[in-house]
């Protein structure tokens, strides 16, 4: 499969269903290579009722999920992937460089960078424009 995905599409690859779907469109696939994604971040979010009242911040640990979504629909796009699970084993040289809030556009770019046995890895980060807010090494188990 190739992009541009709706969420629609994405839903027929991850398991991943509202409020915990956190990538709205893929722009970009290469099954098993790399995937670009989209995220509108929406003040209706629920997690902006308690992070922070007053001054909405996307939580980093969603961002890391958000790309870790993006990097499982670039895996499991392969035919040989379709119908499995792509589950967080770790995250290494996690950095957040900057702030999302409401009204962003969060793109998410994961490049995944080997696969032996079960155990995977990738590269993701996250941008609102051109601006770098997080990076990270994803590390993935097939189920």
């Amino acid at each position: 499969m190739e992009g541009p995905l709706s969420a629609a599409d994405i839903k027929r690859i991850i398991p991943h269903r509202y409020p915990f779907l956190l990538v709205d469109k893929i722009t970009e696939v290469v099954a098993g290579q790399k995937a670009v994604g989209l995220k509108n971040v929406t003040v209706n979010e629920p997690y902006f009722q308690g992070h922070f009242p007053g001054d909405p911040v996307m939580p980093g640990v969603l961002i890391l999920e958000a790309m870790a979504q993006v990097g499982a629909v670039a895996l499991l796009s392969k035919n040989e992937f379709k119908g499995k699970l792509a589950l967080f084993r770790g995250i290494d040289k996690c950095r957040f460089r900057g702030i999302v809030r409401p009204g962003d556009t969060l793109k998410i770019e994961v490049s995944l960078t080997g696969l032996k046995g079960v155990v995977g890895r990738g590269k993701g980060q996250a941008y609102v424009g051109e601006r770098l807010v997080a990076s990270a090494e994803l590390v993935f188990a097939l189920a």
